[in-house]
């Protein structure tokens, strides 16, 4: 599945909840508000991965999975809400990395 893909079934999960909020009188979340959640979820992700550092269970490894796919998904709705493409920056991303660890190991 491509970038956009992904970030189609995170936009319609959003839409969804969107819809819910209204329904029940709630303020809509924005890039801010999603923002705040991926925060907790990566302190979530923290945290179960320091514990399966100290001992891996299954259960610990399919907690770790599901927060990642927490954070990953309010990635993609934060790059929604902000107009970016997560597909170019990530590449974009990529090439920076590989360029800096080109420049570290010439000074190896």
């Amino acid at each position: 599945m491509e970038v956009e893909d992904l970030s189609k079934l995170a936009r319609d999960i959003k839409i969804a909840y969107d819809e819910l909020h209204r329904e029940e009188d709630k303020e809509v979340w924005r890039a801010k508000d999603y923002a705040q959640g991926f925060i907790g979820d990566v302190g979530d992700l923290n945290k179960w991965i320091l514990n399966y550092s100290k001992k891996p269970t299954k259960e610990l490894h399919k907690k770790i999975c599901h927060e990642l796919a927490d954070c990953m998904w309010s990635i993609l709705v934060i790059a929604h809400e902000l107009n970016i493409n997560m597909e170019r920056e990530f590449l974009i991303n990529l090439e920076y990395l590989k360029q800096k660890y080109r420049e570290s190991s010439k000074k190896h």
